[in-house]
């Protein structure tokens, strides 16, 4: 039996059409929620809306490039217009935006990109949907920091863990400061999920450092999309009603925080 925990609901996913983005849109139009997809590629825009157009969910696309604060603004308005509300955001548009790893290979106009699209555009889209969830009464934010942001990952480069990073205590404070609006901010800190850009890293790592990685991992095995499509879910469901301000690790132990 399908499950229709998000019935009612509206949801905005940043970066929706890239392949974990992807997998949480379609994961909350199959449990009932009216879906937002917000993407800078209107190509693949498109074919995302159309898939799920398909299966008979109620997804609008919206190309919006995170870093601009009034392009996000009107787009979240029209979200808003469209559905009648804004219930759940999920900002997944970030990375490393292939850039190199290796610091002296990083330019300027690298660090300034990782940073606006990851922290900057966050910030952006959360603000934007908090305007809406206040008017319902509540609402869930759910960021996205990763391993890289937690830990020394030898996959990616400084400005990616510096933007990782920087999630973690936006998420906090944001968290702190609409709690009495009824509106929780979590994240989550995926480990090494190899889609897009980052299976290319992954690939262009020494086998050694490859090793590494796998070795590091106690479940012995590189994850599932769904692995980490399911706790995102979770964070943005009323299971999680009483959850704000936390990060969530999701990466087989590779990473344990004390």
């Amino acid at each position: 039996m399908v499950s229709a925990r998000f019935n009612g609901k509206a949801a905005i996913v940043t970066g929706g059409s890239g392949g974990l983005g992807s997998a949480i849109a379609e994961a909350l139009a199959s449990e009932g929620a009216m879906v937002a997809i917000f993407d800078t590629n209107a190509e693949t825009l498109q074919k995302s809306v159309i898939a799920l157009e398909t299966t008979g969910a109620k997804v609008i696309g919206e190309v919006v490039d995170v870093r601009n604060d009034e392009e996000v603004k009107s787009a979240v308005e029209r979200v808003a217009k469209s559905f009648g509300r804004v219930d759940i955001l999920v900002a997944a548009a970030g990375g490393s935006l292939g850039t190199p790893r290796d610091l002296n290979d990083i330019s300027e106009a690298d660090i300034d990109l990782v940073m606006d699209v990851n922290v900057k555009g966050t910030f952006n889209c959360a603000r934007a949907a908090i305007e809406q969830m206040k008017k319902v009464g509540g609402g869930s934010i759910i960021t996205f920091s990763s391993i890289g942001g937690r830990g020394a990952s030898p996959v990616t480069g400084v400005p990616y863990a510096a933007a990782k990073s920087g999630i973690l205590g936006l998420t906090r404070r944001l968290a702190k400061e609409v709690g009495p609006d009824n509106i929780r901010v979590n994240a989550v800190a995926p480990g090494l999920f190899l889609t897009g850009r980052l299976q290319g890293m992954f690939d262009a790592l020494a086998e050694s450092e490859r090793n590494e990685v796998l070795n590091a991992i106690p479940l012995k095995r590189m994850p599932e999309i769904n692995e980490c499509v399911q706790p995102v879910l979770f964070l943005a469901s009323d299971a999680a009603s009483y959850m704000t301000g936390t990060v969530l690790d999701v990466n087989g132990g590779r990473l344990m925080p004390s």
